[in-house]
């Protein structure tokens, strides 16, 4: 029985990429050779086919994901070191800080003797 559903699941997934791979093919063979017209700029207009324009907004599109990608990574880094020089700062005015706590003069303690001395 496992092996029928092996079977089963591999069938299916040969049936789908052969309807995929025909689709493709018969997409580039009705597009290659269809002629059209893109504005460009004012008073520029561009004819190229069809499957040349795919071909270039596809491309298009995956060096716009990687610039976005890039500067989101990039944001993300100016935040950490933005964070970390925070911090950085934080741990020197802290230490700065006790130094000089520890420069300052302390009254010693005083004990029951001291206070009694003191009284007369």
């Amino acid at each position: 029985m496992d092996n029928l559903w092996l079977k089963i699941k591999i069938w299916t997934k040969v049936v789908i990429i052969s309807v995929v791979v025909i689709f493709l093919l018969i997409f580039v063979m009705e597009n290659a050779n269809k002629e059209i017209t893109i504005w460009w700029w004012f008073g520029r207009e561009v004819a190229t086919t069809a499957l040349m324009l795919i071909g270039c907004m596809f491309l298009a599109g995956v060096i716009c994901t990687l610039l976005v990608r890039v500067a989101a990574k990039t944001m993300r880094q100016v935040r950490e070191l933005k964070q970390h020089n925070a911090n950085l700062q934080m741990r020197q005015d802290v230490a700065e800080i006790k130094t000089k706590a520890a420069m300052l003069q302390t009254k010693p303690p005083i004990t029951p003797s001291d206070a009694a001395n003191k009284g007369n």
